[in-house]
């Protein structure tokens, strides 16, 4: 048979219609190839031979005995029945216990004097020990020979029994005799890998790995089965990232070298302080790409506070002394204005080019959102078009048709989620010719999952923070148990405002949402209704009450303002303003400051329902404060119980400042799936024994192995069996992954 079509082969036609049907609806499986690569979860042991005195609760264990007794009893008014054995070893008894239809067959075949082997779980009943429904194995009268019975006893005790991930319509069993079924096809499997590379690494074929996950005969087999498929999981998805990263050096764009005395060395000489050692290397990896006539395609990951925008900002002036425009993309309207204020601060009369009082040097800084008033929209599109703005801040508002560059040279994405194929081609668009990239993220990442998710980017680590940040104390407030904690929390925000500082206050929700006016008492009576600090049972805490209630309360007499996303943009940016200047003394707001937002003055944070945001998000909204000279205070109020995962989360962000540390935690509670996410679906679906969690080594190889096979045959020519893997890794849906990421 054609070994592509043995695998392509639909399961109805080896499996029946109905079986078909139900793997197709629930577990997605279609052909002969998806069932080879249903893996088993894990695997049953039956338990090695163990005597009736020594069994242990709980366990698997298997026994070989002779039956005492056998006895039908009836129960439910005679609807119900049950077979009860009683097994002797000569050392001590157990029960058997069969119900319903499955007490036929044992009780013809358990008769008084039988021997034979019985495997199970062991547990109590009425005080005595018993295996309910164990399987069985008779042992006839020739096995009576010891050497015999124990070659028997062997055989069946020690199998490994497939556990397969099932659903309620088939279960695991029924899995197992399906893959029986289509096993012979595993011969027929295209090996991806070459000898070389196989007998290099020590890998079993293909074929082999198959048949080994799916009916070991030991636990080393399993082992050797699952370090090939992890392998080839992780080789073929590098592969397409390196082939991904190959075509983007094949593009042509205009190197951005650098130029004496010009924007970035005037700007660099009114800097009041030396660039960190780790800001002068990721800035030389960065300056290095935009030199080549090929499109950087960079992630820059830094710690919250590690000066990522300042670095982003360099790369930005070295575009515009070479004569091109750089565009900075931001998530939400509040951080695009932040970043504006922050640039044009930090350039001061260099963002003034053509302006009076202006640098020569200089030039202008426009800021481009969505709702923009049309005058200052229209003179933004303008000074876009005609060159005269050489750095634009935005929103996705960027992208859109209407918006014309002069010569657009850099992208800076700052979010920690690439934007999609389709935006990047509309910006790419814009350029004359595909413009350089960096995408910012301020969540560290641990290394395998950059590797995955942005796998086709080249990656640059900013770890180092810049001298004179201060440490910041974290600490749980357990609101619950000890309401006096939380009180204590308020006078510390107090004392924090009478020192001359200021506080955030983080609530989970704006409040009120989408509620009629009229319907809006009624909800806040029937909020206030829930049992007192039954955090899993009422909603989040919000914006809106919480700011009242301190207002009216702890915080009486403190000027207290609130910034939410509804709020109209102008709104949100007076609010901003008011509190980086000092007009303000609490700040209560959602997670729209969690990045970007710098206010150095601001030294203490409470987040209330701290348990209800990830480790990253809390790791985000910790970096909002301990930005000046003066140490910062973040307190994670929640109600959950101390024994909880999510007082255990919060007791670990409270732990560590290391993002990197904190991100592997998040990584570990969250796996897999919500790391990947839903953009990355496709890749999650083919990952069936890599964990992008525990493999890192595998992963690093993998991508080492990959480049270089692409950089010998970027086609993959000389390697059919490899494009083969590759096509079926990246049918169109999958595809869509690498480029949505």
């Amino acid at each position: 048979m054609d070994p592509v079509s043995a695998f392509d082969e639909p399961l109805k036609k080896l499996l029946g219609g109905a079986t078909a049907k139900v793997m197709a609806e629930h577990l997605d499986l279609h052909t002969v190839g998806d069932l080879l690569h249903h893996y088993p979860r894990r695997y049953e042991e039956r338990g090695r031979l163990t005597a009736l005195t020594e069994l242990p609760l709980d366990e698997h264990v298997t026994v070989v005995a002779q039956v005492a007794d056998a006895r039908i009893m009836m129960f439910n008014n005679g609807r119900g029945k049950r077979l009860e054995v009683t097994l002797t070893d000569g050392s001590g008894k157990l029960q058997l216990v069969f119900f319903g239809h499955g007490v036929h067959k044992p009780h013809k075949e358990l008769l008084p004097g039988r021997r034979a082997m019985f495997a199970g779980k062991v547990s109590v009943f009425n005080r005595k020990m018993q295996l309910a429904h164990p399987t069985y194995q008779l042992l006839d009268a020739r096995d009576d020979d010891a050497a015999d019975v124990t070659e028997a006893v062997d055989a069946f005790a020690g199998q490994l029994l497939p556990i397969y991930p099932a659903c309620k319509q088939l279960d695991s069993w029924r899995i197992a005799k399906a893959v029986d079924t289509v096993l012979p096809s595993a011969q027929e499997a295209v090996d991806p890998l070459t000898p070389a590379l196989r007998e290099g690494r020590g890998f079993v074929s293909l074929p082999e790995a198959l048949l080994r996950i799916h009916r070991p005969q030991t636990k080393a087999d399993i082992a050797a089965a699952r370090d090939r498929l992890r392998w080839d999981e992780a080789f073929v998805l590098q592969i397409a990232l390196a082939r991904r990263r190959y075509a983007d050096t094949q593009l042509p764009a205009k190197a951005r070298g650098p130029v004496p005395d010009g924007l970035l060395d005037a700007f660099d000489a009114t800097l009041p302080f030396t660039l960190t050692e780790g800001q002068q290397k990721v800035t030389g990896e960065i300056f290095d790409a935009l030199a080549t006539e090929h499109p950087m395609h960079r992630l820059l990951q830094g710690e919250v506070g590690s000066g990522k925008t300042l670095v982003a900002l360099r790369a930005m002036l070295r575009v515009v002394d070479a004569g091109g425009q750089a565009a900075m993309l931001a998530p939400t309207e509040v951080l695009a204005q932040q970043h504006h204020r922050s640039v044009t601060e930090m350039m001061g009369e260099l963002a003034e080019g053509g302006m009076l009082g202006g640098s020569d040097l200089g030039t202008k800084v426009v800021l481009l959102t969505g709702s923009m008033g049309t005058a200052a929209r229209r003179q933004a599109l303008l000074d876009l078009v005609t060159g005269e703005a050489g750095i634009v801040i935005g929103t996705h508002a960027l992208i859109e048709d209407k918006v014309q560059f002069h010569d657009l040279g850099l992208v800076v994405v700052d979010e920690q989620h690439r934007f999609g194929v389709e935006q990047r081609d509309a910006l790419r668009s814009k350029g004359k010719q595909p413009p350089h990239l960096l995408v910012m993220t301020a969540t560290p990442i641990p290394r395998t999952v950059a590797m995955t998710v942005f796998g086709d980017l080249e990656t640059s680590v900013l770890d180092q923070l810049p001298a004179g940040r201060s440490p910041i104390a974290s600490h749980v407030v357990p609101a619950k148990d000890k309401p006096h904690f939380l009180s204590r929390a308020w006078e510390r925000v107090r004392e924090e405002v009478e020192n001359g500082h200021q506080a955030y206050v983080v609530c989970p929700r704006i409040g009120d949402e989408d509620e009629p006016a009229g319907k809006k008492t009624k909800k806040a009576a029937e909020t206030k209704k829930a049992p007192e600090g039954d955090a899993e049972k009422r909603p989040p805490l919000a914006v809106l009450d919480i700011a009242e209630q301190l207002a009216k309360g702890p915080l009486a007499g403190l000027r207290v303002e609130v910034l939410h996303g509804r709020m109209p943009p102008d709104d949100k940016d007076d609010v901003m303003r008011r509190f980086a200047a000092g007009q303000a003394d609490v700040l209560v707001a959602t997670t729209v400051i969690e990045v970007g937002v710098n206010v150095p003055n601001a030294t203490a944070m409470v987040i209330m329902d701290a348990d209800r945001f990830g480790v990253s998000q809390l790791h985000q909204l910790r970096g909002r404060v301990g930005r000046g000279s003066a140490p910062g205070l973040c307190l994670l109020v929640s109600e959950a119980h101390e024994a909880s995962p999510a007082r255990a989360r919060l007791s670990a962000v409270a732990a560590t400042l290391d993002g990197f540390e904190l991100s592997r935690i998040d990584l570990e509670q969250r796996r897999e799936g919500d790391v990947l996410g839903q953009a990355q679906s496709g890749v999650r679906s083919s990952l069936r024994v890599l964990s992008v969690i525990d493999d890192e080594e595998v992963i690093a190889a993998a991508r080492e192995e990959a480049v270089r096979v692409v950089a010998d045959d970027p086609g993959l020519e000389r390697l059919p069996e490899l494009r083969t893997a590759l096509d079926a890794l990246l049918d169109k849906d999958r595809e869509e992954y690498l480029d949505k990421g």
